[in-house]
């Protein structure tokens, strides 16, 4: 039957047209078809359509991802569609494996995958902090809770023994991008670690981020994908009509959990026992607490005074895309703002340009996709982290203004802490990541690609400590302040053309690509320190000051080529193999070293297509097992690190600045090895309602880039060479997914990832006179400490005791720290969870992680003296017969109890249980019912992050493992977003 031919039976002929959503947002390329027809169009970019039928015909609504509708027209004009996602298309869904695509179902390696709508939900302004709780294998943890600063990312382990060769490999619209920092260090002085270079993204710009896990997914990318590799894919245009979308997004940020501190009488009665411990009377002349020079009535909570603040976030975006079935293109813009938590005027702003083109010939042989992203950043912070100071002055300390509003000194007696805020750590950031990409298709299987990609980043970061810092009882001047600056340019170009070809031979159909790269990065760095200025105002002058020192003048290149390959025979939709290979050369090595070769194999065998399973098993919808093994390496190692070199003295001998060498000569060390060893089950039930997907792998590093000790007479402490180290790490890794409940106006859908992973020293020869004698131990994970076991309080003297291991009756760190404590997560995961009604609907994300971490008394100074102390403390020793967890309290006059404090904080004692349940992502929206608003859509959204915590652990943030910084914040924000 054709339309023709119903008109024919008398039926009246109409035009139907309405809106197709999915609850959220309208959904373009939704194919509608009058059943039974050949009659069809396709949804706009706004989710319209218009078609011409009958008033008895049925409409057929379809496209990957969404359960099929059909709907009867029974004479109407106007009829609006909402889609629900649907468990078995998921299957279908194509995702990104970097230098070509495979359907989920038909993948065999391990690829985990978040797409712009979980990145939407969440008000974070690095994309990074969006896969938090979100990835199985996947750990990320938050540095500070200072806007600008970076994150910890670990794919499955850290595999290198250096702390900068763990990094993984990020990959923008196809240009690699440098996971080298940016800037940081004795630069940056209010971040605990180095800049995340991936805080120059702006999240609204990703379409999809997948996450490279195993061998048969990385080794295409061989050396680069060691630790894994991170592919951000921004949006690109789509056909339709042109469009116009905006969304405003305004919040407020407050520090998640403050640590439970003394009040004053808490604290003076410490005081005071400290003092009687240690027999001193009277009080000090500098105890101004407790000899009353301060008023010992006053109380000031100093954590909500200092870091009490409210972060104010507002984030504008807006919008442009459209184009004709060869044309599309987009325009885009975003801008935002943030305060701070630390009292004065401080903040973050960030503006991004991100465009996209996409042309395709008439006779669709050619194609054409050019994507460009600029972005500005600047960020104005506090040369010194307030946090600190907020655990520890006195709670009752003076005001901090004296009566005509300037800082008050309390006559020389206060140090107060608002003297930080005179220093300032500036940082301004310009960044373009460019690509095009283009393609021709020689023949109907054949095609030929080639994709040029440019990044240019500069980088300026200064830190400043004038004079003002310091109390002015001391009398100093511009002479002592202090500036440090240091200024980072990199650009990068590369180009990769390829040739891509697919044939179906009956059953059997085989894809095959090949392709070369040449990639070049060039680095420029200049970090100086400057003293003695003419005048605090000239601070940020160079030539105003009196002592300048270069700590770093460089400028590295850095030249890569590689050729790869890749071959994927699919027989009967059943048995697919995939083979990748890659040969790198890399500047990095020396003659005869440059060029190694990687590769993986991977194979997959779809079960749950067999003729026997079918019949027998109805209730397995989908069932597939793989397996891969292969190669990687890495070269994280910085430019010319196998060559002698020489840097400037900066001493001046009769005129001239001297030499002297850095490094010794050695051109025989090579890449780092990773192999890794992966096998997978994948299973579906109920049509795929239910879907579970079990992994366990095992990587293995060798090779490692370390240095070498050497004696003392060398003149050099090691030398750059490849250790027969063996590191291994191995795991489980579970993915769950469930379609609880599904109906046209409601849907709830569950997901559940579960990781646990365990990281050994399998050999390191010479550890034991190596530098990394009292980091590692042989048979342990990496990131362990090895500190003295806590045996306990003396109940006679109140002293802290430690277990004496090679019992000579005295407690030394080279003999005696032998307990390890391992810091790595036991486990980690997350649980979401999303809900939709009508045009409401909810997602939550609780995140939790098993581990160990060091507590409260780890920050904190010695109980007793001028510092105030967590509640926790107050069960302490007295009296001798007395058991406590805590010794007695001193002024620091008892030699004894001081030493004990010292090595109690090197000890097992200080490391606890750190494990949390939190609250990671809340997000509510409501999408303007369509009628209410014509042609407009509209969507209020209001979202949170880090909520809630929950946690036994004693302290501030049990996630946060750098101690004495500001811990990630709470945020909540509302929004409105409108296109039309």
């Amino acid at each position: 039957m054709n339309l023709l031919s119903s008109v024919a039976w008398g039926q009246q002929a109409i035009t139907v047209q309405g809106k197709i959503y999915d609850n959220l947002s309208s959904l373009p390329g939704v194919s509608v078809t009058v059943k039974g027809t050949t009659v069809q169009t396709i949804s706009n970019y706004d989710g319209s359509y218009t078609i011409k039928t009958t008033t008895k015909d049925t409409l057929v609504f379809s496209m990957m991802g969404y359960a099929k509708r059909e709907i009867a027209i029974l004479g109407r004009n106007t009829i609006n569609v909402s889609m629900s996602e649907e468990a078995t298309s998921l299957q279908e869904v194509k995702i990104n494996a970097g230098y070509y695509s495979v359907k989920e179902k038909e993948r065999t390696g391990s690829i985990a995958r978040i797409t712009s709508k979980d990145i939407e939900k969440q008000p974070v302004t690095n994309v990074l902090a969006t896969m938090q709780g979100q990835m199985a294998g996947v750990s990320v943890t938050q540095s500070t809770g200072v806007s600008g600063g970076g994150f910890d990312i670990q794919i499955r382990g850290q595999n290198s023994l250096r702390a900068n060769g763990n990094a993984p490999l990020y990959v923008i619209d196809g240009v690699p991008y440098s996971s080298e920092a940016i800037g940081g260090g004795i630069t940056a002085t209010v971040m605990p670690a180095l800049t995340s270079p991936l805080n120059n993204l702006n999240p609204s710009d990703i379409e999809s981020l997948e996450v490279l896990k195993d061998a048969d997914a990385t080794a295409i990318y061989g050396s680069r994908g060691a630790n894994g590799v991170v592919l951000i894919t921004t949006k690109k245009g789509k056909k339709g009509k042109t469009t116009f979308s905006t969304s405003i997004n305004s919040g407020l940020g407050k520090v998640t959990r403050f640590m439970d501190m003394m009040k004053t009488p808490q604290y003076l009665q410490m005081r005071a026992e400290a003092y009687v411990n240690d027999g001193i009377t009277p009080y000090p002349s500098d105890a101004y607490d407790i000899n009353g020079t301060w008023d010992q009535n006053r109380y000031t909570d100093w954590q909500k005074t200092l870091l009490g603040g409210t972060n104010e976030i507002t984030n504008i975006q807006a919008a442009l895309s459209g184009g004709t079935a060869q044309t599309q293109f987009l325009v885009s813009g975003n801008f935002g703002k943030e305060t701070t938590v630390f009292p004065g005027e401080f903040g973050y702003k960030k503006g991004n340009l991100h465009t996209n083109l996409n042309h395709e010939s008439d006779n669709k042989k050619f194609r054409i996709n050019f994507t460009a992203g600029y972005t500005i950043q600047d960020n104005n912070q506090p040369s010194t982290d307030l946090t600190p100071e907020a655990w520890s002055i006195a709670p009752n300390a003076p005001a901090l203004y004296d009566e005509n509003g300037n800082l008050n000194w309390e006559n020389g007696t206060f140090n107060n802490p608002l003297r930080n805020l005179e220093g300032k750590s500036l940082a301004n950031t310009k960044d373009l990541v460019a690509n095009m990409l283009l393609s021709y298709k020689l023949l109907q299987n054949l095609e030929l690609k080639s994709s040029f990609g440019y990044t240019d980043l500069y980088h300026t970061e200064s830190s400043t400590f004038p004079s003002t810092i310091y109390n002015p009882a001391y009398g100093l001047g511009s002479e002592y302040s202090v500036l440090f600056a240091n200024n980072t340019s990199r650009n990068s170009w590369i180009i990769e053309p390829q040739l891509h070809w697919n044939k179906e031979f009956g059953k059997a159909r085989v894809e095959a690509l090949i392709g070369t790269t040449f990639q070049q990065q060039n680095n420029v760095q200049l970090v100086q320190q400057a003293s003695g200025f003419m005048s605090n105002s000239l601070i940020y002058n160079l030539a105003a000051a009196s002592n300048i020192s270069v700590f770093t003048d460089e400028a590295t290149v850095y030249k890569y080529q590689a050729f790869f390959g890749r071959v994927n025979l699919n027989w009967d939709k059943r048995y697919i193999i995939n083979i990748t290979g890659r040969r790198d050369g890399s500047s990095r090595f020396g003659p005869g070293k440059q060029f190694a070769n990687f590769g993986a194999i991977g194979a997959a065998w779809i079960f749950s297509n067999e003729a026997f399973i079918n019949e027998n098993l109805s209730f397995l919808s989908f069932g597939k097992l793989r397996a891969s093994y292969g190669t990687t390496g890495n070269d994280q190692i910085g430019n010319y690190q196998f060559l002698n070199t020489y840097s400037t003295s900066g001493n001046n001998y009769q005129g001239t600045i001297g030499l002297h060498p850095t490094r010794l000569y050695n051109p025989d060390f090579g890449w780092e090895m990773n192999k890794k060893f992966e096998v997978a089950l994948e299973t579906g039930f109920l049509n795929d309602r239910i879907t579970l997907t079990s992994a366990w792998y095992n990587n293995r590093s060798s090779n490692q880039l370390v240095g070498i000790p050497l004696p003392g007479t060398t003149g050099f402490p090691s030398i750059q060479a490849n250790l027969d180290a063996a590191v291994v790490n191995k795991g489980w890794e579970f993915t769950l997914r469930t379609v609880n409940f599904q109906k046209e106006n409601f849907s709830w859908t569950t997901s559940l990832n579960f990781t646990t992973t365990k990281n050994k020293l399998l050999s390191f020869p010479g550890l034991e006179t190596s530098t990394y004698a009292n980091q590692l131990v042989i048979g342990q994970p990496l990131n362990i400490k090895k500190v003295y076991h806590f045996t306990g309080v003396d109940p006679q003297t109140g002293i802290y005791q430690f277990e004496d291991v090679n019992n000579d009756g005295i407690i030394t760190a080279t003999e005696d720290k032998k307990t390890v404590k391992d810091l790595n997560p036991e486990f980690y995961g997350g649980l979401q969870n999303q809900l939709k009604y009508k045009q409401w609907q909810l997602d939550f994300l609780f995140q939790f992680v098993k581990q160990e971490n060091y507590n409260t008394a780890a920050t904190l100074a010695l109980p007793g003296t001028m510092s105030n102390q967590s509640t926790i403390v107050g069960n302490h020793w007295q009296n001798p017969g007395d058991s406590a967890p805590y010794q007695q309290y001193s002024s620091g006059a008892n030699g004894a109890a001081v030493d004990a404090f010292y090595k109690y904080i090197s000890s097992d004692a200080v490391i606890t249980d750190a494990s949390f349940i939190r609250l990671k992502n809340i997000a509510l929206s409501y999408e303007v019912p369509k009628k209410w608003m014509k042609n407009v859509q509209c969507k209020v959204s209001l979202q949170g992050q880090n909520v809630l915590t929950f946690t036994s652990y004693k302290g501030g943030d049990p996630e946060f493992t750098a101690l004495g910084f500001l811990p990630p914040l709470r945020i909540i924000t509302s929004g409105i977003q409108v296109s039309f």
